[in-house]
């Protein structure tokens, strides 16, 4: 029988915004409410700090890690870069694991271990070993991200995830803006304290951050129905979590990815559509991990090391309304395409003025300003493969894995060629690059939003059909009942 997908169809008013569905029972909403408590603080958190750690090599740069290493080329992209590799290498497991093994014990391990290697970079002396730390960096964080939407898609509806994952991607720019405090404060008060320059303690104090938020993640992480963590889970709470998913189409069988997965996937005209709306979402939004407006910053010439770190915190501090903005009118008014499309709408604006470059200084401001709506639909993106995916586990999981890793990976080399350091702060290759892609990005999302609709049309036809029939059905047997039943009863 045909399932009907009841969120793909919901329309709602903007005066209607509710944050549960009115088809939600009491039991449901109580465990909707204990699952926000688990997964959404802990998801912030630790990606908050995976932020501090990823942006504050951009901060480091500019506070002196360039002159004390002896970096004169492309170093800061090339280090950039090699943290991506490492990223996508790591990710590449994890599209057969994530069905295999808990995700309450995979995730906080390698936490753990990202915070080891972020400590470890305070050590560094020269290129050589900030590469290796940043590729190890770059490996143990690769899971985090796919792992946290396969557990959003394995616990609530298609049209419940994003403005979930909102709240947690909003870590992304408080984690760039705090890494920017962080070590603004390093460079004014720590600089030269037991030797250490300023640039090397905000390593040390990023590290005694992260760790703890790992060993956290053991306890309240709940993992998935298949391997829940019964910490504060019951077997009540992962059965109507099972219910309440299989009503909207989602699988509650779980089955292990096989080879067979590769084969279905392969024939699944939705997957790759997905996968070019990702890569051109990754080649759209790499301005905002490039350092452009820190390196700009640098080059006025007016701001000290701390000024500078302090200056960089304002753009991705807008970057946080931009994610929850564009999140909770994905979920609750427009859809997920019209959701991309407004926020890389407003990305383009600010990257034309890039291009031009030659313009008021007031306009390259405002220009920074709009970087980080570029990343703000993340979580919409995502939430969006969990929905079209939802019907097989193994198969969401490794689309999941898979589209985010082949799509990072294109950056490994758009990123080197597109953004090279010497080129700073101005980068006119990188923002047409990245332009160019942003509007790839707006135009086949409203072509997927168009064919997914259509290839929803046979579904609604069919199980009308069926649910016709069946009514038919039901009348054609009643009606003999009511013949018979009186020569019975005669």
């Amino acid at each position: 029988m045909a399932v009907h997908h009841q969120f793909d169809t919901v329309k709602r008013k903007w005066y209607h915004i509710k944050w549960f569905a009115d088809s939600d029972t009491p039991r449901e909403r109580r465990l909707i409410m204990k699952l926000d408590l688990l997964i959404v603080p802990y998801a912030f958190l630790a990606y908050w700090i995976k932020y501090i750690d990823q942006a504050n090599l951009n901060n480091a740069y500019v506070a002196g890690l360039k002159e004390d290493l002896s970096f004169h080329g492309n170093e800061l992209v090339q280090l950039q870069t090699l943290y991506t590799v490492g990223a996508v290498v790591g990710q590449i497991p994890f599209m057969f694991l994530f069905t295999y093994l808990p995700i309450h014990w995979t995730i906080p391990f390698l936490d753990i271990a990202w915070g080891f290697f972020t400590l470890a970079q305070y050590r560094a002396n020269s290129f050589a070993q900030m590469a290796a730390y940043r590729f190890l960096i770059g490996w143990f964080e690769a899971a985090f991200y796919p792992a946290m939407h396969y557990i959003f898609g394995s616990w609530y509806r298609g049209d419940e995830i994003s403005r979930r994952g909102g709240v947690f991607y909003s870590g992304l720019t408080l984690g760039t803006l705090t890494a920017g405090l962080i070590q603004s404060g390093a460079s004014a008060r720590l600089e030269g304290v037991n030797g250490l320059a300023g640039w090397r303690w905000m390593y040390i104090i990023c590290a005694v951050i992260t760790i703890p938020i790992g060993i956290l993640g053991y306890f309240i992480l709940p993992g998935t129905p298949e391997h829940p963590n019964k910490w504060f889970l019951k077997n009540e709470d992962v059965q109507i979590a099972k219910e309440r998913l299989a009503r909207v189409g989602h699988s509650v069988v779980h089955p292990k990815f096989k080879l067979s997965t590769l084969k279905s996937l392969a024939n699944n005209w939705k997957f790759w559509a997905l996968m070019l709306l990702d890569i051109f979402f990754w080649n759209g939004s790499i301005n905002y991990s490039a350092g452009g407006y820190l390196l700009w910053l640098k080059s006025l010439g007016r701001y000290s090391q701390s000024k500078v770190n302090e200056l960089g915190t304002i753009s991705p501090a807008i970057g946080i309304f931009y994610v929850l903005f564009i999140c909770f009118i994905s979920d609750l008014v427009v859809g997920p395409a019209w959701a991309i499309t407004i926020a890389h709408i407003w990305n383009i604006i600010g990257l034309i003025i890039l291009v031009i470059w030659n313009v008021p200084e007031s306009a390259l401001w405002f220009a920074f300003m709009t970087t980080y709506s570029s990343v703000a639909m993340s979580a919409v993106l995502y939430g969006w493969v969990n929905a079209v995916m939802g019907k097989s586990s193994a198969e969401r999981s490794f689309a999941i894995v898979l589209l985010n890793t082949v799509a990072q990976s294109t950056t490994a080399w758009t990123q080197l060629l597109t953004f090279p350091t010497k080129e700073a702060p101005q980068f006119k290759k990188g923002y047409s690059f990245v332009l160019a892609n942003a509007v790839c990005l707006i135009i086949t999302a409203q072509f997927l939003n168009v064919a997914l609709k259509r290839s929803n049309k046979p579904v609604d036809a069919e199980q009308n059909a069926e649910t016709g029939s069946t009514a038919a059905s039901n009348s054609e047997k009643g009606q003999e009942e009511v013949n018979v039943t009186p020569e019975k009863s005669g």
